[in-house]
């Protein structure tokens, strides 16, 4: 990595926390070059504007999320064990997401959704892919032979993303993690749900 390269992930790696819990109204020029310790035209010079060191720091926030949905696709077991992996991987890291100032798709999509087109872009095709690998692992359950023909994968993908999200937007304004907890545990009985004809059907 040369010197450009690396003083634009030192950028990023400083002022990403910043938006995220700030967001990107309320991120000032100088909120950033208190984060950073440069001057407006070395941050500028690296990134040309604000527009476009959000974007960078959407994706640097996000990349976590996704890995950890990665590796959970990736581990061994049955696509109910990799779904169930999936949903643990957010169990096990939401201290870290509530202190890092909530879920980075969460907020950015609250704030972009009317005043923010070039992030909300970013936000939609981030839900899209998500949407897709759940999706992907319903489809999978039923090759296996253990999901219900009749589930709609598309369907049951959108639901679990909205209980995570949504989940995490009722714990944090509540300042409970309980909330969250509770949105993954009915999760958890969905998942049980995909198979229960299938195991009906065995007995």
């Amino acid at each position: 990595m040369n010197k450009a390269a690396r003083t634009k992930q030192f950028i990023i790696e400083r002022v990403a926390p910043v938006f995220n819990k700030q967001g990107y109204a309320g991120t000032a020029l100088s909120d950033i070059e208190v984060a950073t310790g440069l001057s407006k035209g070395a941050i500028y010079g690296n990134f040309g504007n604000k527009d476009a060191l959000a974007l960078a720091c959407f994706d640097h926030n996000i990349k976590p999320l996704q890995k950890g949905l990665i590796r959970a696709i990736a581990s061994p077991g049955t696509a109910i064990d990799k779904l169930k992996a999936s949903i643990d991987f957010y169990r096990n890291h939401f201290d870290e997401v509530a202190q890092s100032g909530g879920c980075p798709l969460m907020n950015t999509s609250t704030e972009a959704d009317d005043t923010l087109p070039f992030l909300k872009e970013k936000v939609q095709q981030s839900i899209k892919n998500w949407q897709h690998e759940l999706s992907s692992l319903v489809t999978e359950g039923k090759r296996e032979g253990l999901v219900t023909a009749a589930i709609d994968a598309d369907k049951f993908a959108i639901s679990a993303i909205a209980l995570i999200e949504g989940g995490i937007l009722l714990a944090k304004a509540m300042d409970k993690a309980s909330y969250f907890y509770q949105a993954l545990d009915r999760l958890d009985e969905l998942i049980e749900e995909l198979t229960e004809e299938e195991l009906t059907k065995e007995r």
